[in-house]
Order: structure tokens, then C-alpha cells, then sequence
């Protein structure tokens, strides 16, 4: 159905969250002008040292500022609103988003000193309705683990494009469901163009399990543990932690909830009203020491954090080096975190440590914990309400992508209705028609280094792997200039690398590397600093390489040093 007395040119791309987990940022590009649907950060996997998060390139929208509209924000996760900040710091953006979601944004926001006052931030709920020239954009409250969450849907005259961001249909949830569906039905009945949804859950055809048989197994724990009891949550699981402190508080209880990010967030909720917990029932720990254990058997603690946190914090409460909690053989451990990509090597390696300590560990049915995106059943009841002309399945990598497209075909769609993108890839609809990828534009990753915005880089990384696999070398010597002699060294010092001696002593043969090298340069009038210590650091790699197969990072330190100068300045 057409909404308008014209057609639009609609183009539909992503800098990040197609073939990937994390970093979602998808942008509507109508009549030229920009509509961003989220901004996300993701999380780095092992195998990135150091690297603390990692976010889009988004030349692109810094080219194309002028076009933007605004920002468009769907739930308060990290991997939908952790890269707004990167945004705004470019250039200046309405930024419109629920309740919870924009009191998250702006908290995080301020620690990150950006002045929150010279920029729009208009918070915005089920029933807003936003005008923008020839197109309007509404919201529509959807289920998911974290409070007030929106589904966008985007007006054009050609019919709604609609984005889910995650969601599901947990009957246990407490939105407004009528609300939501007659919501969908307008969408549907005046035409949905395209529908891009979560597509995380769609190799999942597991049935939820009931909120009754959850707290039934909760509470039953609760009663008959007769000592502490520690659970282990994500931060962003907002509705499980208020089930879980629900429950201790009829047992009772003392609550303690660890984790500084999660601390702020439970903070935040308490304040809007969304999470419960008297403040009678709040345990403050104190630092263990040996007037205070903590060792309190009517107290609950709610391990949190982001995906590896709560296994790292057990791992350090379990080896007795954390600051609140030493894990004791009488405790009672409750697992409700299932691992997260990337983190099962350290969920496993986990379990093993704490076994170590405690046996009393209580870990859930998966079929009890399930994803918080939706099913199979629950994305095609996503489809069969709206009817989309397109489906275009986001949020997850390809095999999500791949195994939404085989639910949309059991509703009876076929493989060209349901278009699948990777990151930069523009997907062009003309007069509410699908003409193909027509284009791309640049995409790309910045990897982050703790507060320092800029991006970390090949170059680095490569460094941070040798360090990790090989270790360092380092060889330091004072040269004294004029008179071209050794005054000190060459001092080798390793750190990290390991050799064996079996073939000689590579001291000595190092030595023999580096007075090979200096005679090169120190029979020229002038030493070559540069390419001196370059040549050094060639000679050596090849060398150690060889006698070793190992290749640690090498830093050679040529210290210029004429000290007969240097007395007489002194005189």
C-alpha cells in the first residue's frame, strides 16, 4: 500500500552486525537522507591482546554528516549503543531512544566527558510518533532481558521498514502485549516493505523454558542451602537479576551484586523504577581482611559482568586473590551464564577451578536459559503478523543469517524475498522494488586500547602476538661517537623468550651478530643511527629465527656516549 503521491529511492546498508556478533550499526538511506539505526561496539575475542573493544569505521557518515537525520536506538546493550560516543565525537546527531536506553547512554556518555548538553537527546516510547519531511517514524515496545526496548518502524511511501533490533515473544515478559500487536497489525496492514530482524536465535528451535519451573529451582536452592550462595549473571540481564533478588528477598537474604559496570547499570535501574530491591536487603562488603571474611551464610551474591567477567571473577574468588569474596567449600555456586562466543575455553577452564574448591555448583538446563533473541517459531510468528514484502535478516553472523532465510522459506518465502547482506554491501529498492546490490560503501573495524580513541592497528597487534608467543628481546649498548669504541655492553636483556643453549651460547653468538653490524658503521666518518639499529634488528631476527625457530620482537638500544665531552661540559 502506498502511503504518498510518489515513490522513494531507498537504499539499505550496514557498516557492522551482518556476519558478525556485536557492533550493529545499520543505516536507511531515503531520498537521500541518512536514518542510522543503532550503534554498537563488540567485544574482542581471545586472540586480540589487549584490545578492549571494537568499533566501526564510520567514515562514511563523517563524509556524509550533512545527510544524517539522526539516531535511531533500539535497547540499552553494548552492542547497539556502544558506539554512539564515537559518533557524536565526530559530528553532532539528534540522538532518540526509550527511557532506560537514553539514562545508559548519557551515564556512560559523561564518563567519557562528552559535553551531553551541545548535542539533542530526545527520549521517545511505544506511542512516539517523529516527522521528518516525507517520512515518519514510529516505535513499538518489544520483549528482550533488558527494559524498554524498541522496534523502529521507519514510514517511507513506499511501506514501513521495519527493525526489530533483538527481541522475542516471552510470554513471562512484562510489556504491553496488546499494545505490541496492535501495533504490528497497523504496520501490516498498511504494507511492510522490508523487515530486518534478529536473526541470533535462528538455528534455535528450543521451546522457552516456564518463568514457573525457573523460580521453582531458584527458590528451591535459596531454601536449603544452609551458607552463602553466589550466582553468576550478565549485567544486561536486567530481568533475571530483579527474579533472582525477588526470590532471596522472600528467603530473606542478604543481596551483595559485584561488578562496578553492572553496579552503575543496577544503580540506574533502581532509580527509574525498573528494578526492585529494598535497601534493608543490600549487603555493603567490605575488604577481606583479618577482621572481616564476608564469610555471611544468609548472604547471596550476583557475580556480573559482560561476557567473560563473571568467569574471570570466579576464577580470581576461587585462587583466593579477590578483594570481597574468597570461595569457601561450603558455598553454594549457581550458574546462569551460558558462554558467550569466544569465552567457552574459559567458561570450561572455570568450572574446573571452582570444582576445585566447592562441588556444591548448580548448573541449568540450557533449555532454562534461553537466548534472548528470538526462535525459530517466534521469528516466523514475527513474519506471519507484519508480512514483509523483503526479509533482511541482521544481528548474527552468516550461519544466523543463512538459517533465517530457511524459516522465512517454511513461511512460504522464497530466496529472492529474503536478501542477505554482508557489512557495506547497499541494497537498493526503487519504486518498492528490490534491484540487487547495487554498491558498496567503506566498512571497516577500529580496535580499541583502554580510554585512548584511536585505533590500535595491524602493526600493533602483530606486535602484541609476538610478545604473547615469543617474548622480547632487547640488547642495549653505549657507542661513543667520536671515537667510534664500545664504552658499555652490548647488555642483552629477554623477556618472555626462552632458549635453550644445547647448540652454544647465544650470548655470545648474539655478540658476534652485533660486532659484525658495527663494524659497518663505525668505520664511517658519521654513524647512520637509523640504520644502524635497523640493520641490527634485521641481522639479529634472521639470526635467532634460525638458531631457535622462535621470532621475539627485537629492540636494539645505541646509546650515544662521549664521556671525555661530558666531563669537561661538567667542568
Amino acid at each position: 500500500m502506498l502511503f504518498y503521491g510518489f515513490m522513494a529511492s531507498i537504499n539499505i546498508f550496514s557498516l557492522g552486525g551482518l556476519q558478525e556478533d556485536g557492533k550493529n550499526l545499520y543505516v536507511l538511506e531515503i531520498n537521500q537522507r541518512l536514518y542510522i539505526l543503532d550503534a554498537g561496539l563488540k567485544y574482542p575475542t581471545a586472540e586480540l591482546y589487549g584490545v578492549d573493544m571494537i568499533i566501526n569505521d564510520i567514515s562514511y557518515l563523517i563524509e556524509n554528516k550533512d545527510r544524517v537525520v539522526g539516531i535511531f536506538l533500539t535497547h540499552a546493550h553494548d552492542d547497539h549503543i556502544g558506539g554512539v560516543y564515537n559518533i557524536l565525537k565526530e559530528f553532532k546527531a539528534p540522538v532518540y531512544a526509550s527511557k532506560f536506553t537514553m539514562a545508559v547512554l548519557l551515564d556512560r556518555l559523561k564518563e567519557e566527558d562528552f559535553p551531553v548538553e551541545e548535542n539533542k537527546f530526545i527520549t521517545v516510547s511505544a506511542k512516539s510518533l517523529l516527522h521528518f519531511k516525507d517520512i515518519d517514524v514510529r516505535f513499538f515496545d518489544v520483549s528482550h532481558n533488558v527494559p524498554d526496548s524498541l522496534g523502529i518502524a521507519v514510514k517511507t511511501p513506499d511501506g514501513y521498514i521495519i527493525s526489530t533490533g533483538n527481541y522475542n515473544f516471552d510470554q513471562n515478559s512484562k510489556i504491553d502485549y496488546a499494545h505490541m500487536y496492535r501495533e504490528l497489525a497497523i504496520f501490516a496492514k498498511e504494507g511492510v516493505l522490508a523487515l530486518l530482524t534478529d536473526s541470533l536465535g535462528a538455528n534455535n528451535d528450543q521451546n522457552r523454558g516456564t518463568i514457573l519451573e525457573f523460580n521453582l529451582r531458584i527458590r528451591n536452592i535459596l531454601s536449603q542451602s544452609e551458607n552463602r550462595i553466589i550466582f553468576t549473571l550478565f549485567s544486561s540481564d536486567l530481568l533475571r537479576i530483579q527474579q533472582i533478588i525477588d526470590m532471596a528477598i522472600m528467603e530473606n537474604k542478604k543481596i551483595a551484586i559485584l561488578g562496578r559496570k553492572t553496579q552503575r547499570l543496577v544503580n540506574q535501574a533502581m532509580q527509574l523504577g525498573y528494578l526492585k530491591c529494598p535497601t534493608k536487603n543490600l549487603a555493603n562488603l567490605k575488604y577481606i581482611d583479618e577482621n572481616n571474611s564476608n564469610m555471611d551464610k544468609n548472604l547471596v551474591v550476583l557475580v556480573t559482568g559482560e561476557r567473560h567477567e563473571p568467569y574471570f571473577m570466579l576464577q580470581r574468588m576461587a585462587k583466593q586473590i579477590d578483594r570481597l569474596i574468597h570461595l569457601d567449600p561450603t558455598d553454594t555456586v549457581v550458574i546462569l551464564t551460558n558462554p558467550y562466543l569466544g569465552t567457552e575455553k574459559m567458561a570450561a577452564r572455570t568450572m574446573d577451578v571452582i570444582y576445585r574448591v566447592t562441588t556444591n555448583v548448580k548448573e541449568f538446563n540450557p533449555n532454562l536459559l534461553p537466548l534472548s533473541s528470538a526462535n525459530r517459531e517466534e521469528i516466523k510468528q514475527m513474519i506471519n503478523i507484519l508480512l514483509p514484502k523483503y526479509v533482511l535478516p541482521v544481528i548474527g553472523e552468516y550461519r544466523h543469517q543463512y538459517a533465517l532465510r530457511i524459516v522465512a522459506n517454511c513461511v512460504g518465502y522464497k530466496d529472492v524475498q529474503v536478501i542477505l547482506l554482508d557489512n557495506g554491501d547497499i541494497a537498493s529498492f526503487i519504486d518498492g522494488e528490490y534491484k540487487g546490490i547495487t554498491g558498496d560503501v567503506p566498512v571497516g573495524e577500529v580496535m580499541l586500547d583502554g580510554k585512548a580513541f584511536k585505533d590500535v592497528g595491524d602493526v600493533v597487534m602483530r606486535d602484541r602476538e609476538l610478545l604473547a608467543e615469543d617474548g622480547l628481546l632487547m640488547l642495549c649498548a653505549n657507542i661513543n661517537p667520536r671515537t667510534k669504541a664500545l664504552v658499555a655492553g652490548p647488555e642483552i636483556i629477554t623477556k618472555g623468550f626462552v632458549y635453550s643453549n644445547v647448540d652454544g651460547d647465544l650470548y655470545t653468538d648474539v655478540m658476534e651478530v652485533f660486532k659484525k653490524v658495527s663494524i659497518q658503521f663505525l668505520v664511517n666518518k658519521f654513524i647512520n643511527w637509523s640504520e644502524y639499529k635497523n640493520t641490527l634488528k634485521t641481522e639479529l631476527q634472521h639470526f635467532i629465527f634460525k638458531k631457535t625457530k622462535q621470532n621475539p620482537i627485537i629492540i636494539p638500544v645505541l646509546i650515544s656516549t662521549d664521556i671525555e665531552n661530558a666531563k669537561k661540559v661538567t667542568k
